[in-house]
Protein backbone atom coordinates (compact mmCIF):
# COMPACT_ATOMS: atom_id res chain seq x y z
CA UNK A 1 0.00 0.00 0.00
CA UNK A 2 1.05 3.72 -0.44
CA UNK A 3 2.46 5.47 2.38
CA UNK A 4 -0.69 7.95 2.57
CA UNK A 5 -1.41 7.94 5.95
CA UNK A 6 -4.18 11.33 6.02
CA UNK A 7 -6.80 8.49 4.75
CA UNK A 8 -6.50 4.73 7.02
CA UNK A 9 -8.15 2.20 5.25
CA UNK A 10 -8.45 -1.67 6.73
CA UNK A 11 -10.76 -4.52 7.26
CA UNK A 12 -12.56 -5.83 10.59
CA UNK A 13 -9.96 -8.22 10.99
CA UNK A 14 -6.07 -9.40 9.90
CA UNK A 15 -6.35 -12.92 9.90
CA UNK A 16 -8.49 -15.06 8.12
CA UNK A 17 -7.92 -18.82 7.58
CA UNK A 18 -8.81 -18.35 3.80
CA UNK A 19 -6.32 -15.55 3.33
CA UNK A 20 -3.39 -18.23 3.63
CA UNK A 21 -1.48 -18.76 0.57
CA UNK A 22 -3.63 -15.88 -0.90
CA UNK A 23 -1.56 -12.96 0.16
CA UNK A 24 -0.68 -14.56 3.78
CA UNK A 25 1.71 -16.70 4.02
CA UNK A 26 0.87 -20.68 3.98
CA UNK A 27 1.80 -21.10 7.95
CA UNK A 28 0.58 -17.57 8.79
CA UNK A 29 -1.38 -16.67 12.26
CA UNK A 30 -1.22 -14.02 15.20
CA UNK A 31 1.69 -11.48 15.05
CA UNK A 32 2.41 -12.43 11.84
CA UNK A 33 -0.79 -12.32 10.48
CA UNK A 34 -0.76 -8.58 11.80
CA UNK A 35 3.18 -8.01 10.61
CA UNK A 36 2.09 -9.40 6.53
CA UNK A 37 -1.45 -7.54 7.06
CA UNK A 38 0.69 -3.83 7.82
CA UNK A 39 1.98 -4.32 4.71
CA UNK A 40 -0.94 -4.19 2.67
CA UNK A 41 -3.06 -2.32 4.96
CA UNK A 42 -2.41 1.10 7.42
CA UNK A 43 -5.47 0.29 9.62
CA UNK A 44 -7.69 -2.20 11.11
CA UNK A 45 -11.18 -1.73 13.23
CA UNK A 46 -10.38 -3.85 15.83
CA UNK A 47 -13.65 -5.61 16.76
CA UNK A 48 -11.84 -8.55 18.94
CA UNK A 49 -12.31 -6.60 21.63
CA UNK A 50 -15.33 -5.88 21.42
CA UNK A 51 -16.05 -9.68 22.72
CA UNK A 52 -13.24 -9.87 24.57
CA UNK A 53 -10.74 -7.52 25.81
CA UNK A 54 -6.90 -8.04 24.93
CA UNK A 55 -4.19 -8.61 27.89
CA UNK A 56 -1.69 -6.32 27.87
CA UNK A 57 1.05 -8.96 26.50
CA UNK A 58 -0.90 -9.04 23.47
CA UNK A 59 -1.35 -5.37 22.98
CA UNK A 60 2.64 -4.78 23.29
CA UNK A 61 3.11 -8.10 20.69
CA UNK A 62 0.75 -6.34 18.29
CA UNK A 63 2.44 -2.97 18.58
CA UNK A 64 5.40 -4.29 17.46
CA UNK A 65 4.74 -6.19 14.96
CA UNK A 66 3.35 -2.87 12.95
CA UNK A 67 5.24 0.20 11.91
CA UNK A 68 5.16 3.24 13.87
CA UNK A 69 2.50 4.91 11.22
CA UNK A 70 0.05 2.13 12.05
CA UNK A 71 -3.17 2.96 13.60
CA UNK A 72 -5.36 0.43 15.43
CA UNK A 73 -8.98 1.34 15.87
CA UNK A 74 -10.70 -0.77 18.72
CA UNK A 75 -13.69 -1.03 19.48
CA UNK A 76 -15.23 -0.50 23.26
CA UNK A 77 -15.80 -3.93 24.98
CA UNK A 78 -20.11 -4.60 24.78
CA UNK A 79 -19.92 -5.05 28.40
CA UNK A 80 -19.11 -1.16 28.27
CA UNK A 81 -21.51 -0.23 25.36
CA UNK A 82 -24.25 -3.17 25.58
CA UNK A 83 -24.48 -4.56 28.89
CA UNK A 84 -23.84 -1.74 31.33
CA UNK A 85 -26.15 1.34 29.61
CA UNK A 86 -22.65 3.38 29.47
CA UNK A 87 -21.93 3.32 32.83
CA UNK A 88 -18.92 6.18 33.25
CA UNK A 89 -17.56 4.59 36.45
CA UNK A 90 -17.61 1.01 35.44
CA UNK A 91 -14.03 -1.07 36.24
CA UNK A 92 -14.57 -2.60 32.50
CA UNK A 93 -14.40 0.93 31.15
CA UNK A 94 -11.24 1.46 32.91
CA UNK A 95 -9.37 -1.07 32.34
CA UNK A 96 -10.08 -1.02 28.95
CA UNK A 97 -8.59 2.65 28.65
CA UNK A 98 -5.56 2.43 30.27
CA UNK A 99 -5.19 -0.95 28.07
CA UNK A 100 -5.68 1.24 24.93
CA UNK A 101 -3.24 3.93 26.73
CA UNK A 102 -0.54 1.10 26.19
CA UNK A 103 -0.61 1.81 22.19
CA UNK A 104 0.07 5.23 22.97
CA UNK A 105 0.02 7.31 19.50
CA UNK A 106 -1.39 4.04 17.16
CA UNK A 107 -4.66 4.50 18.60
CA UNK A 108 -6.76 5.84 15.89
CA UNK A 109 -9.13 6.31 17.12
CA UNK A 110 -11.78 3.98 19.33
CA UNK A 111 -15.47 3.12 18.42
CA UNK A 112 -18.05 3.36 20.24
CA UNK A 113 -20.79 0.62 18.76
CA UNK A 114 -24.28 1.49 20.85
CA UNK A 115 -27.32 -1.44 20.78
CA UNK A 116 -30.18 -0.66 18.51
CA UNK A 117 -32.25 0.07 21.14
CA UNK A 118 -30.37 3.05 22.36
CA UNK A 119 -32.70 5.65 21.75
CA UNK A 120 -32.74 9.17 21.25
CA UNK A 121 -34.23 9.53 25.17
CA UNK A 122 -31.19 8.23 25.93
CA UNK A 123 -28.89 11.05 24.81
CA UNK A 124 -28.45 12.49 28.24
CA UNK A 125 -26.59 9.21 29.26
CA UNK A 126 -24.39 8.89 26.28
CA UNK A 127 -23.84 13.29 27.09
CA UNK A 128 -22.65 11.90 30.55
CA UNK A 129 -20.49 8.90 29.19
CA UNK A 130 -18.71 11.15 26.55
CA UNK A 131 -18.12 13.88 29.22
CA UNK A 132 -15.91 11.23 31.70
CA UNK A 133 -13.81 10.09 28.80
CA UNK A 134 -10.08 11.06 28.85
CA UNK A 135 -9.67 13.62 25.90
CA UNK A 136 -5.83 11.76 24.84
CA UNK A 137 -8.42 9.50 22.57
CA UNK A 138 -9.97 10.19 19.69
CA UNK A 139 -13.63 8.46 19.72
CA UNK A 140 -16.55 7.74 17.23
CA UNK A 141 -20.13 6.91 17.79
CA UNK A 142 -22.22 4.27 15.97
CA UNK A 143 -26.04 4.10 16.71
CA UNK A 144 -28.61 1.97 14.94
CA UNK A 145 -31.75 2.72 16.35
CA UNK A 146 -34.11 4.42 13.43
CA UNK A 147 -35.18 7.05 15.00
CA UNK A 148 -31.88 8.25 14.85
CA UNK A 149 -32.08 8.28 10.79
CA UNK A 150 -36.08 8.79 10.45
CA UNK A 151 -36.20 12.58 12.33
CA UNK A 152 -34.85 15.27 11.50
CA UNK A 153 -34.65 16.66 14.71
CA UNK A 154 -33.53 13.72 16.90
CA UNK A 155 -30.50 13.28 14.20
CA UNK A 156 -29.83 17.23 14.81
CA UNK A 157 -29.63 16.33 18.32
CA UNK A 158 -26.95 13.46 17.71
CA UNK A 159 -25.26 15.46 15.91
CA UNK A 160 -24.84 18.27 17.94
CA UNK A 161 -24.02 16.72 20.79
CA UNK A 162 -21.22 14.67 19.24
CA UNK A 163 -19.73 17.93 17.53
CA UNK A 164 -19.96 19.45 21.15
CA UNK A 165 -17.81 16.74 22.48
CA UNK A 166 -15.65 16.81 19.27
CA UNK A 167 -16.26 12.83 19.02
CA UNK A 168 -17.10 11.27 15.16
CA UNK A 169 -19.89 9.69 13.85
CA UNK A 170 -19.54 6.32 12.51
CA UNK A 171 -21.22 5.83 8.89
CA UNK A 172 -22.63 2.65 8.60
CA UNK A 173 -23.49 1.60 4.61
CA UNK A 174 -25.16 -1.25 4.13
CA UNK A 175 -26.45 -0.74 0.54
CA UNK A 176 -24.59 -3.34 -1.20
CA UNK A 177 -25.23 -6.20 1.40
CA UNK A 178 -29.24 -5.27 1.77
CA UNK A 179 -29.26 -5.10 -2.61
CA UNK A 180 -28.40 -8.98 -2.71
CA UNK A 181 -30.91 -11.69 -2.74
CA UNK A 182 -30.41 -13.58 0.31
CA UNK A 183 -29.94 -16.73 -1.50
CA UNK A 184 -27.72 -18.68 0.74
CA UNK A 185 -27.87 -19.22 5.05
CA UNK A 186 -24.64 -17.03 5.44
CA UNK A 187 -26.23 -13.93 3.17
CA UNK A 188 -29.24 -14.55 5.01
CA UNK A 189 -27.76 -14.32 8.70
CA UNK A 190 -25.37 -11.57 7.38
CA UNK A 191 -28.14 -9.41 6.56
CA UNK A 192 -30.22 -10.50 10.04
CA UNK A 193 -27.09 -8.98 12.25
CA UNK A 194 -26.52 -5.89 10.01
CA UNK A 195 -28.38 -2.53 10.32
CA UNK A 196 -30.65 -1.50 7.43
CA UNK A 197 -30.65 2.09 8.04
CA UNK A 198 -29.67 5.37 5.68
CA UNK A 199 -26.72 6.35 5.10
CA UNK A 200 -25.97 9.75 6.88
CA UNK A 201 -22.87 11.42 5.45
CA UNK A 202 -22.32 13.94 7.94
CA UNK A 203 -19.08 14.98 9.74
CA UNK A 204 -19.09 16.04 13.84
CA UNK A 205 -15.40 15.46 14.56
CA UNK A 206 -11.95 15.13 12.12
CA UNK A 207 -11.94 11.42 11.93
CA UNK A 208 -14.82 10.56 10.33
CA UNK A 209 -15.10 6.82 9.93
CA UNK A 210 -16.96 4.57 7.38
CA UNK A 211 -17.86 0.74 7.86
CA UNK A 212 -18.45 -0.44 4.18
CA UNK A 213 -20.43 -3.87 3.93
CA UNK A 214 -20.29 -4.84 0.36
CA UNK A 215 -22.68 -6.58 -1.96
CA UNK A 216 -21.03 -10.19 -2.25
CA UNK A 217 -20.52 -9.90 -6.11
CA UNK A 218 -17.28 -8.09 -6.09
CA UNK A 219 -18.00 -6.40 -9.19
CA UNK A 220 -21.43 -5.19 -8.20
CA UNK A 221 -20.15 -2.89 -5.57
CA UNK A 222 -18.42 0.01 -7.06
CA UNK A 223 -21.91 1.78 -7.41
CA UNK A 224 -22.44 1.95 -3.89
CA UNK A 225 -19.03 2.76 -3.10
CA UNK A 226 -17.88 5.22 -5.53
CA UNK A 227 -19.29 8.32 -3.55
CA UNK A 228 -16.83 7.08 -0.96
CA UNK A 229 -14.31 8.03 -3.22
CA UNK A 230 -15.19 11.46 -3.82
CA UNK A 231 -16.15 12.07 -0.25
CA UNK A 232 -12.67 10.46 1.01
CA UNK A 233 -10.98 13.39 -1.45
CA UNK A 234 -13.40 15.86 0.13
CA UNK A 235 -12.58 15.27 3.50
CA UNK A 236 -8.86 14.70 3.06
CA UNK A 237 -8.82 18.10 1.36
CA UNK A 238 -10.41 19.73 4.39
CA UNK A 239 -7.69 18.39 6.25
CA UNK A 240 -9.52 15.93 8.20
CA UNK A 241 -8.54 11.99 8.54
CA UNK A 242 -10.86 9.82 7.34
CA UNK A 243 -10.73 5.69 8.23
CA UNK A 244 -12.53 3.18 5.76
CA UNK A 245 -13.34 -0.63 6.43
CA UNK A 246 -14.52 -3.01 3.85
CA UNK A 247 -16.71 -5.70 4.96
CA UNK A 248 -18.11 -8.46 3.23
CA UNK A 249 -21.34 -10.92 4.00
CA UNK A 250 -17.89 -13.48 3.58
CA UNK A 251 -15.21 -11.65 5.16
CA UNK A 252 -12.80 -14.09 3.32
CA UNK A 253 -13.23 -11.60 0.39
CA UNK A 254 -13.32 -8.55 2.14
CA UNK A 255 -9.67 -7.55 1.16
CA UNK A 256 -10.46 -8.04 -2.39
CA UNK A 257 -12.89 -5.40 -2.38
CA UNK A 258 -10.75 -2.75 -0.95
CA UNK A 259 -8.31 -4.06 -4.04
CA UNK A 260 -11.11 -3.31 -6.11
CA UNK A 261 -11.87 -0.20 -4.62
CA UNK A 262 -8.48 1.07 -4.32
CA UNK A 263 -7.90 -0.07 -8.22
CA UNK A 264 -11.47 1.78 -9.18
CA UNK A 265 -10.12 4.91 -7.76
CA UNK A 266 -6.58 5.36 -9.37
CA UNK A 267 -8.59 4.91 -12.58
CA UNK A 268 -11.02 7.74 -11.58
CA UNK A 269 -8.39 10.01 -9.68
CA UNK A 270 -5.10 11.38 -9.18
CA UNK A 271 -5.41 12.21 -5.48
CA UNK A 272 -4.63 9.44 -3.26
CA UNK A 273 -2.56 7.08 -4.76
CA UNK A 274 -4.10 3.82 -2.70
CA UNK A 275 -2.61 0.50 -4.17
CA UNK A 276 -3.91 -2.97 -2.86
CA UNK A 277 -1.03 -5.00 -3.25
CA UNK A 278 -2.34 -8.16 -3.21
CA UNK A 279 -2.90 -11.27 -6.05
CA UNK A 280 -6.21 -11.36 -7.54
CA UNK A 281 -8.28 -13.64 -6.56
CA UNK A 282 -11.51 -14.93 -9.46
CA UNK A 283 -15.07 -14.96 -7.69
CA UNK A 284 -16.45 -18.22 -6.91
CA UNK A 285 -19.88 -18.61 -8.95
CA UNK A 286 -21.34 -21.05 -6.12
CA UNK A 287 -20.87 -18.73 -3.45
CA UNK A 288 -22.73 -15.94 -5.30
Amino acid sequence: MSDNRSIGFGCPMWHHDQWRGHWLSSGSSGETSLRQYSRVFNSIEGNTSFYHLPDESSLRRWQQAVSAGFRFCFKFPQQVSHGQDLDEHSDELNVFLTRMGLLEEQIGLLMLQLPARFSPAQLPRLNRFLSALPREFDYGVEVRHPEFFQNVSYARQLNELLTSHRVNRIIMDTQGLFAARANNELLKEVQHKKPKVPVHVVTTADKPVVRYVGHPSLASNPQWYRRWQTKLEQWQRAGKQPFMFFHMPDNAYAPWLAKHFARDWANQSQAPGFQVDIPDRVEQGGLF
